[in-house]
């Protein structure tokens, strides 16, 4: 994949952003690959992401940075570049269930997840063979229900002392503390097994089959303090009947989640969301 920089902007909306941005491109014999904006008509703000090849600009990152400050200050914009050739570190959280663990080390491994593992973390043990069959490692950390601080003050250290910049719950059936919530906030993603807002929380095929739906699905979304209430990245669904049972429900779910996950996943990845309130604006 060509190396591209990313340009994500956010800020209040007017006119001339997208001319303003295309000008200075165009100054620096910038070559934009994708462009990508959102206006939104209730909040007033403007959306804005674009892939320019790094080969054509006259400059690395850091100048870029520099050059591109001025504008950013015009028009009060909360932005970020990034290159793409520098992948994101990414630590991978899970329990027992295995699904959504293996396919993203799947992906990984088929170099469809632009990133590098640097790690899996898990309260159980069971997982251990197949993370450690790709050569990444394997911590366990068990969480005793009477003393969780103590264990997440490791996972805190693990997580630090790999340079984390992205954490992924793959079914780790653990709530985090509000401290790593907050010291990550925006970097930490989860798969819930439901079509959030409907059914948060534990068990909720459980709720699907005895409140009798017809569709059941799953949501990725980043991690806050409030279960389950974070902003949305993706979600999917899938049909059932009166025919399924909750057994029934996991199985189908199971596929929909993975599915869910390894697309919210590329998305933060790539740098196409943008979050705002408590929403997000996915440039897929």
């Amino acid at each position: 994949m060509e190396r591209t920089y990313r340009l994500i902007i956010s800020c209040p909306d007017r006119t001339g952003i997208v001319a303003k941005v295309s000008n200075f491109l165009a100054t620096y014999n910038g070559w934009i690959t994708e462009a990508n904006h959102h206006a939104d008509q209730k909040t007033g703000w403007f959306f804005m992401r674009n892939e320019i090849k790094a080969s054509s600009m006259s400059f690395e990152l850091e100048s870029f940075r520099i050059a591109f400050e001025p504008i950013a200050k015009e028009y009060s914009m909360c932005w970020s570049v990034s290159d793409s050739d520098v992948k994101k570190r990414v630590v991978l959280m899970a329990s027992k269930e295995s699904h959504c663990l293996a396919d993203i080390l799947h992906r990984w491994h088929s170099n469809e997840l632009d990133a590098e593992i640097v790690a899996v973390i898990s309260n159980h043990d069971d997982l251990r063979r197949m993370v450690e069959w790709h050569d990444i490692p394997y911590h366990h950390v068990p969480v005793d229900k009477d003393d969780k601080p103590a264990a997440f003050a490791q996972v805190s250290k693990l997580v630090e002392q790999y340079q984390t910049d992205v954490i992924v719950l793959a079914r780790y059936m653990q709530i985090l503390p509000p401290e790593l919530c907050e010291v990550y906030a925006g970097r930490v993603i989860n798969i819930h097994h439901s079509f959030l807002p409907s059914f948060a929380g534990a068990k909720p095929y459980h709720k699907a089959y005895d409140r009798g739906v017809k569709l059941i699905g799953a949501t990725c979304h980043y991690v806050t303090q409030d279960l389950d209430e974070g902003p949305i990245i993706d979600q999917d669904v899938i049909r059932v009947s009166h025919r399924d049972s909750t057994e029934d429900m996991v199985r189908l779910g199971k596929d929909v989640e993975r599915m869910v996950l390894s697309r919210g996943l590329r998305c933060h990845l790539e740098g196409r969301v943008i979050i705002y309130e408590n929403k997000t604006v996915v440039f897929n």
